[in-house]
């Protein structure tokens, strides 16, 4: 090889060394991330299964108002563990 064709491979193998030690940065830095990304898509997943459900409660949380729905989901899961315990 000439002189220039081992410049060129020596500066590739620079930038690959480069590029392997962004990404071993990168991917623990992005490490904490995946673990909420995998229970966001959980969530999504299960919102996608039970569309209908999600919209009924989208819309009971719209008419109702948030204030008034946390009192409602208290009430019953009160009365939830009212009935389980018997």
């Amino acid at each position: 090889m000439n002189r220039h064709q081992t410049e060129l491979a020596r500066r590739r193998e620079e930038l690959v060394a480069r590029s392997a030690a962004q990404r071993s940065t990168l991917i623990a830095s992005v490490a904490p991330l995946a673990g909420k990304a995998a229970a966001l898509d959980r969530i999504v997943g299960r919102l996608r299964r039970y569309s209908v459900l999600a919209g009924v409660v989208a819309g009971v949380a719209a008419l109702l108002g948030s204030g008034r729905l946390i009192e409602l989901g208290s009430r019953l899961l009160h009365l939830y563990l009212f009935v389980r315990r018997r």
